[in-house]
C-alpha cells in the first residue's frame, strides 16, 4: 500500500529524517514507535503531502506521491488523522463529518459510512448538532477518527490517537483501531503508548533521531531488550 524509500526531510538546517525506509502492506497495521522528537509525526506529514522530502520517495500503491498535493493524496485514498484531535471547533459534529467526505459524490455511500461511524462511536450521533469545540477530549478524538473514515480511505495514517486520553478511553481507542483494521483498512500508526501499539500491530519500526534502528514483527520488536527497557518499563 505505502512504501517509503530512503526518505530525508529537513526543517531548514535541521535534518529531521535521515534515510528512513518502511512499508505497509495490504491488510497490515504497522506502528512507528520512538521518543518525542524521533521523527514519527514528520514521516506521516511527509507521506500525506504536508511536508516535502529533501530526498527519497513515497510510493502509494506503486505510484510516487512525494510531490503530490495533499488533497490529491486524499483523493487517491489516503487519510491522515493528525496528532492533537484537530477538529473545526466552531462547526458542528455533523459538519466536521461532512468535511471528511468533501471529495465524494456518492451520497448513498456517504450515508452508509456515516452510519458505520455512528456504530463505532454512538456518542457522535448524540452530539450531532453540537459544536465540536465543546466536546470532551475523547469525543473530539472520536470525531477526528470518524471524519477520516468518511473519506473512505484505502490506507489510514493515525498520529497519536491515545494522546492525552484517560486510561479507560485509551483502551477503547485501541479497540477501535482493531475494528477499523478488521473492516479491511490498513493502518500506519504513530503512538507514544508503545505497549498498546505493539499489541495491535503486525509489524513495527523503532525510530531514534530521525532514523530506523529496529524493525520487524511487532512481537519480536516488543521482546527486544532495548525496546523493553526504553519503552515498556523494562517489563
Amino acid at each position: 500500500m505505502i512504501e517509503v524509500k530512503d526518505l530525508h526531510v529537513r526543517y531548514g538546517a535541521i535534518h529531521a529524517i535521515r534515510g528512513v525506509s518502511l512499508r505497509v502492506g495490504a491488510g497490515e497495521i504497522v506502528t512507528l514507535i520512538g521518543a518525542n522528537g524521533a521523527g514519527k509525526s514528520t514521516i506521516l506529514r511527509t507521506i500525506s503531502g504536508l511536508l516535502r522530502p529533501s530526498a527519497g520517495d513515497v510510493l502509494f500503491e506503486g505510484k510516487s506521491i512525494a510531490k503530490t498535493a495533499p488533497h490529491e493524496i486524499v483523493r487517491r485514498g489516503l487519510a491522515h488523522i493528525p496528532e492533537g484531535r484537530i477538529v473545526f471547533a466552531n462547526m458542528s459534529v455533523q459538519e466536521n463529518l461532512e468535511l471528511g467526505a468533501y471529495l465524494r459524490r456518492d451520497k448513498a455511500g456517504i450515508r452508509a459510512d456515516r452510519e458505520r461511524v455512528f456504530d463505532l462511536f454512538p456518542r457522535l450521533r448524540e452530539r450531532l448538532h453540537q459544536a465540536a469545540g465543546t466536546l470532551s477530549g475523547g469525543e473530539q478524538q472520536m470525531l477526528a477518527i470518524g471524519r477520516g473514515l468518511l473519506s473512505r480511505p484505502r490506507l489510514l495514517l493515525m498520529d497519536e490517537p491515545s494522546l492525552g486520553l484517560a486510561p479507560l478511553l485509551v483502551q477503547g481507542i485501541f479497540e477501535i483501531v482493531r475494528t477499523i483494521h478488521a473492516g479491511g483498512t490498513p493502518i500506519l500508526l504513530v503512538e507514544q503508548n508503545a505497549r498498546q501499539a505493539l499489541r495491535v500491530a503486525d509489524r513495527a519500526y523503532v525510530l531514534e533521531t530521525g532514523g530506523v534502528v529496529l524493525e520487524g514483527p511487532a512481537a519480536r520488536v516488543a521482546a527486544d531488550p532495548r525496546v523493553r527497557e526504553a519503552y515498556l518499563g523494562g517489563e
